[in-house]
């Protein structure tokens, strides 16, 4: 197979769809893999140590695109990206379809086989491939928070531990799954005083076990949401409904009322947010103020750690793009049905579930659509 890698244009972004060490493993396997020019120029990798594992460099992402059979990426296609799709054409990426209907329709225009990191499982029901970038997500929040606590960033002038004599933050954590245990580990560890809700009991003893009293575990119902987020320095919001939208859980009015100053990181932003006050915030202008409440919502929060994230990223997604390549995309996804669940669209049809729900269109079984497909239907 053809593998293409081009150079991610989203803002501030420097992760690269693979790694030298993956295109080496395609390499070994008899694949063909063409990377952009200073793809991985951003985290240090050079043209040269692509080709030193048997790529070819193309000048352009549109040489890159007209090439591939499969385009390997990080972040979602942006526009121009989208333009350059081709029927019958595989892209395996982040795409985050659920609060993103001009990407969605345009995907489906393409007839490209589009297969999602995140909406991807395994036999255990997790999601193996966002997992990666949930942990970076959630380990940076609270760097991220700590900094937007800071009075010239508009803050409360907070130091998240305190000092000898002085409180400490208090930092509550809403979610308790991959991005909220990585949060709760960091603000934990910066002797915040940190309360994680969640509504899984099950979770709730892990983490109660886990942490021996240096987090508070609650409930999640309405009341205890009025009473942490409104008592907050920093709110982190970690609630994921794979593949949906994030539901909104912290109102404009939880916002009016919570203290000047106070911050919120929206780590759920690439799903739409899980704050009614959410928009999605660049790098390059991470945050604003609404109600005296200082927001941070970037969207692909991974990519300021951008070497970090591409090796946990890699480490995760090779096997998939090894089997996708190895036995083509019918097979790869019919013989892991994990894997099947991360197929959100193909041949014009979308075969997400929440992702036609979430935009009222038809939707199609993946499995169906394959075998349709198969039969020439």
């Amino acid at each position: 197979m053809i593998i293409g890698v081009p150079k991610e244009i989203k803002n501030h972004e420097y992760r690269v769809g693979m790694t030298p060490a993956s295109v080496r493993e395609l390499v070994s396997h008899g694949h063909q893999v063409y990377v952009e020019t200073n793809a991985g120029a951003g985290i240090g990798f050079l043209d040269d140590d692509y080709i030193a594992v048997g790529a070819s460099i193309l000048p352009t992402a549109a040489d890159v695109f007209s090439k591939a059979e499969m385009i390997v990426k990080v972040k979602e296609p942006q526009a121009t990206e989208r333009a350059m799709l081709r029927e019958g054409q595989i892209l395996f990426t982040y795409l985050h379809l659920a609060p993103d209907f001009p990407q969605t329709e345009e995907l489906i225009k393409s007839k490209a086989i589009c297969i999602a990191y995140e909406t991807v499982t395994d036999n255990m029901g997790r999601l193996p491939l966002l997992a990666p970038m949930s942990e970076v997500a959630g380990r940076m929040s609270i760097q991220a928070g700590a900094q937007t606590l800071e009075k010239s960033n508009g803050g409360r002038g907070l130091l998240l531990s305190g000092v000898p004599g002085v409180e400490p933050a208090k930092v509550v954590i809403i979610g308790g799954g991959v991005v909220g245990s990585n949060a709760a580990r960091m603000a934990v560890g910066m002797r915040a005083d940190v309360v994680i809700l969640d509504r899984s009991i099950d979770t709730l003893r892990k983490l109660d076990e886990e942490f021996q009293g240096r987090a508070k575990v609650v409930y999640s119902t309405k009341e205890a949401l009025d009473t942490h987020v409104l008592d907050a320095d920093l709110v982190i919001g970690a609630v994921l409904i794979p593949g949906a939208a994030a539901p909104k859980l912290v109102t404009k009015e939880h916002i009016r009322q919570m203290k000047p100053g106070a911050a919120i990181v929206d780590v759920a932003i690439d799903q739409g947010g899980c704050f009614e006050t959410s928009h999605a915030t660049t790098h390059a202008e991470p945050t604003y103020i609404v109600d005296d409440v200082v927001h941070y919502c970037v969207a692909n929060m991974p990519g300021a750690v951008a070497r970090t994230s591409t090796f946990a990223l890699n480490n995760a997604t090779l096997p998939y793009i090894i089997s996708l390549a190895n036995n083509g995309y019918k097979q790869a996804l019919l013989n892991d049905a994990g894997f099947l669940a991360g197929l959100n669209v193909i041949d014009g049809k979308v075969t997400c579930k929440e992702v036609a729900e979430s935009f009222d269109l038809d939707f199609t079984e993946a499995r169906r659509a394959l075998g349709a497909e198969l039969l020439g239907a």
